[in-house]
């Protein structure tokens, strides 16, 4: 049974720093995506990120392409980090973690391209 767990979220001031963590199970990341996407109140879910080691595929959306950094765990190799660096209040919502998405950049931001969600982590990021 696939299981994605997040954390790692808080309130941080603009220019601040938060990383968020995924902890996997049920899956190998060797072999399937994982992706972080974000929901403001009143907006769509939002991707975020993708990272596909198999096809060595990592992706950003544009809002946060060089400020946000996607990664695995070296040696605790289910879990996935979010670097999110010089947040911005437009940052704030919910960070939800997915898998099973597709393994290339195209289509990888649509909802309905991936099987699996966690429950999410609240980030909020005060001017």
């Amino acid at each position: 049974q696939v299981q994605l767990v997040e954390s790692g979220g808080g309130l941080v001031q603009a220019g601040g720093s938060l990383r968020l963590s995924c902890a996997t199970s049920g899956f190998s990341l060797d072999y399937y995506s994982v992706g972080w996407f974000r929901q403001a109140p009143g907006k769509k879910r939002e991707g975020v990120s993708l990272m596909h080691l198999a096809t060595r595929t990592v992706f950003y959306g544009d809002n946060v392409k060089g400020r946000f950094t996607i990664s695995r765990d070296p040696e605790k190799k289910e879990l996935v980090y979010l670097q999110m660096d010089d947040l911005r209040p437009e940052d704030s919502g919910i960070y939800y973690c997915a898998s099973h998405g597709p393994p290339f950049e195209q289509d990888w931001y649509k909802e309905r391209e991936w099987s699996n969600w966690g429950q999410g982590t609240q980030v909020t990021v005060s001017p």
